[in-house]
């Protein structure tokens, strides 16, 4: 269960993640908006697992593999946000946030006759 200190650096790290992905080249992400859903952070507050829902969905794991590639850039800016609320800026661990694709899969099965 998450601690509130963890809780709390989760949200900051989620809201700043989407601040940098908002403002970032849209050519660098091939045009994809690209939302934060969920960050999980690990005990000693060193690992953050981002997950990652990216519209379009077509080729959402080559653009997750631009994001990866540039994950040091992501961390720096990262770091400049919110090197005053942390003592270590910690790593960072990108996924596919699936669900939204699952929810649709779902309706299209229902909606079938």
């Amino acid at each position: 269960m998450a601690t509130t200190k963890q809780k709390k650096v989760e949200r900051l790290v989620q809201k700043e993640l989407g601040t940098i992905f908002q403002r970032k080249d849209p050519k660098s992400f091939r045009g994809r908006m690209i939302t934060v859903t969920v960050v999980r952070i690990s005990p000693d507050l060193q690992i953050v697992k981002a997950y990652l829902s990216i519209f379009p969905s077509k080729d959402k794991e080559e653009v997750l593999q631009l994001i990866r590639e540039s994950t040091s850039e992501i961390r720096y800016e990262l770091g400049n946000k919110i090197r005053n609320q942390v003592k270590k800026i910690p790593e960072l661990n990108f996924f596919i946030d699936d669900s939204l694709d699952y929810i649709d899969n779902i309706d299209r099965l229902l909606n079938e006759d």
